[in-house]
């Protein structure tokens, strides 16, 4: 493998086209893509400052590098990329990929990153404000997350998700195929319009959980006081709940269980066949 090593590259694409090579200690100054359509590329305590750096670059290792707020939009039609131990201050990271895994990385203006990313491995992942992190992400494998970024998870598909601490709005938003272990979920309106989403031991915070989900499980999760019209409009539901729950408005069908129930809103509004059990142990 080449090696680069203690140099500043400027301009527009100073390394294009570069493969099977090795970057330690490099700067990518002022101007854009810098590293673009190359391959087999490893990158070791490099510094990025200018736009678009890292674009159709296919079988890369990043490791303890920094990536400047100009740096946005970064990381573009790249496959097979591992990154460990980086900060990242731009926005705009991570889209239309192949192959991404992230390994104790801070995001620092998460705004509209990871969009598209098929094959995604989080593990000690921090990211914190900005909007719309995950969008449209499929076969996604998390372990280890911090999240106050807002609208997270939305659209995605095939989703494992643990140990995570996600504050935000409107999360997992009309997803497939999702499930989240023993973590801590506070936002407006989590998973609605959602298909096959299941919480286990996991922690819900917000106004109306968990509505317009069409086959929900929930294995000895707990609510937020705070958390009302649960469940509305939900059908094939099969809910464990540890402890109480404030309210449950309009469930379609299932099986809905609580050690305590504060209120059941049953109108005429709630929708065939409107034959869900609600039961206090």
């Amino acid at each position: 493998m080449n090696l680069i090593k203690d140099k500043s590259f400027g301009g527009e694409r100073p390394l294009f086209a570069i493969h099977d090579t090795r970057l330690e200690n490099v700067t990518i100054t002022e101007g854009e893509s810098g590293i673009k359509c190359c391959q087999r590329i490893e990158a070791d305590h490099c510094r990025f400052i200018g736009k678009y750096p890292l674009w159709h670059v296919d079988g890369s290792l990043i490791t303890n590098c920094f990536f400047e707020v100009g740096s946005r939009s970064a990381i573009w039609y790249s496959n097979d990329m591992t990154m460990c131990d980086c900060i990242i201050d731009a926005p705009k990271f991570f889209r239309e990929m192949k192959g991404l895994t992230l390994e104790n990385v801070q995001l620092n203006d998460a705004d509209e990153t990871f969009w598209r990313v098929n094959g995604l491995r989080v593990r000690n992942v921090r990211l914190h404000e900005g909007t719309y992190p995950f969008m449209f992400c499929e076969n996604v494998d998390v372990d280890g997350l911090e999240s106050d970024s807002k609208y997270v998870f939305q659209y995605v598909k095939n989703v494992v998700v643990r140990n995570a601490h996600i504050v935000t709005k409107d999360a997992f938003w009309e997803t497939e195929n999702v499930t989240i272990y023993d973590s801590f979920l506070d936002g407006e309106y989590l998973g609605w319009h959602s298909k096959n989403l299941r919480l286990v031991r996991c922690h819900i915070g917000g106004e109306q959980p968990l509505c317009y989900v069409d086959g929900l499980v929930l294995e000895d999760c707990t609510f937020d006081p705070a958390s009302d019209r649960a469940f509305e409009d939900s059908k094939d539901i099969d809910a464990t709940i540890q402890g109480s729950i404030t309210e449950v408005k309009n469930p379609i069908s299932g099986r809905i269980v609580a050690d305590a129930i504060g209120h059941i809103t049953i109108d005429e509004h709630i929708k065939q066949p409107a034959n869900c059990q609600i039961l206090e142990r």
